[in-house]
């Protein structure tokens, strides 16, 4: 048989510190009522002429490459998940492409939210497990600052997100005791509008950009904070517990949990309905924000730095977002 393991990690945040004390210059906020709904103290916000999206997925991707113990001409494939590309279109995985000095080799763009990651990593695990590629690129980067109303009209949304980028080298391997154990995806597009980005948008009257000039806020995140923890409170436990079941183990035998950073308050609330003690879940929402894509592959990369992911340990990843998508991994490390 042939499976897929994550053989490196990596991940780049920008170096502007976003504070809670700075954002209470913006609008009317201050740093126990973010703390106190949200768990975050800062977040980082790229800097423009220096970050990219797509420049801050080639840093951290060179580090996974550099961890798996390859060169970037090994790989094969890549896997690209964000909501804020540099470009309408091509995607930035055209860019990092590029820049890696990979041409020829195909780029796969997931536009699945904060289940992004999760999303790019079932793909790749079944291009390995089905023979097509040997070494997949994964990555989840976003560039979210720009998309905030900085005013204390939009200050439910805009202190909750960040920027940043995340990475793994996935490859493939015959050692089943070291390998991805399952994925699994789910999503219900009834709730599409209480966490979306109405413009730009194709399907417009005139020139798909026009009601974004008549009204600037219809490109701004708008968020349904309620029926989205309602859903994440559930959804979460649910999709762990899907691929616990899967693999007839349960949640005593996880090592560690790497939740996507939505809400320290959702991670928490997940963590004593699984029954987990603190040690064993990531949690950085507190440094980096919300990231989208690339909270999952940027803890995970944390988690691997500060010794909490060792070989043999079983890692879960589970994940809530916009679409409403959800969705999981076992992994035997």
């Amino acid at each position: 048989m042939t499976y897929s393991k994550i053989t490196g990690v990596g991940h780049y945040v920008p170096e502007n510190i976003i504070t809670n004390q700075y954002l209470e210059t913006l609008m009317d906020t201050n740093d126990a009522w973010i703390t106190e709904r949200t768990g975050i103290k800062e977040r980082r916000y790229f800097t423009h002429g220096k970050d990219t999206n797509a420049s801050m997925a080639t840093e951290a991707s060179k580090i996974a490459i550099q961890r798996a113990g390859i060169e970037p001409k090994d790989i094969d494939f890549i896997v690209y998940a964000t909501i804020t590309p540099d470009y309408y279109f091509p995607g930035p995985g055209f860019v990092l492409q590029r820049t890696l000095g990979l041409q020829n080799v195909g780029v796969l763009d997931i536009r699945d939210q904060c289940s992004g990651f999760i999303y790019a990593l079932s793909a790749a695990d079944q291009f390995i497990r089905s023979g097509m590629y040997k070494n997949i690129l994964v990555i989840g980067s976003e560039i979210q600052s720009t998309f905030l109303n900085h005013s204390t009209e939009g200050r439910g949304v805009a202190v909750i997100f960040g920027d940043g980028a995340g990475a793994v080298v996935m490859q493939a391997s015959n050692d089943e005791n070291h390998r991805v154990l399952s994925t699994h995806l789910h999503a219900d597009g009834t709730f599409a509008e209480d966490l979306y980005v109405k413009d730009p948008g194709s399907s417009r009257a005139d020139k798909f950009y026009n009601d974004l000039i008549a009204e600037p806020s219809n490109g701004e995140v708008i968020m349904n904070g309620n029926m989205v923890f309602k859903h994440a409170v559930i959804r979460f436990p649910e999709v762990i517990k899907e691929a616990l079941d899967a693999n007839q183990l349960s949640a005593e035998d996880i090592d560690l949990l790497v939740p996507h950073q939505a809400n320290l308050r959702i991670s928490e609330y997940v963590r004593q309905q699984m029954g987990l003690p603190e040690e064993k879940v990531m949690n950085n929402i507190q440094k980096y924000g919300n990231t989208t894509a690339a909270s999952i592959p940027i803890a995970l990369s944390e988690a691997w730095e500060t010794g909490r992911v060792k070989p043999g340990h079983l890692i879960c990843l589970a994940a809530f977002g916009s679409g409403f998508t959800w969705g999981s991994a076992l992994i035997k490390w």
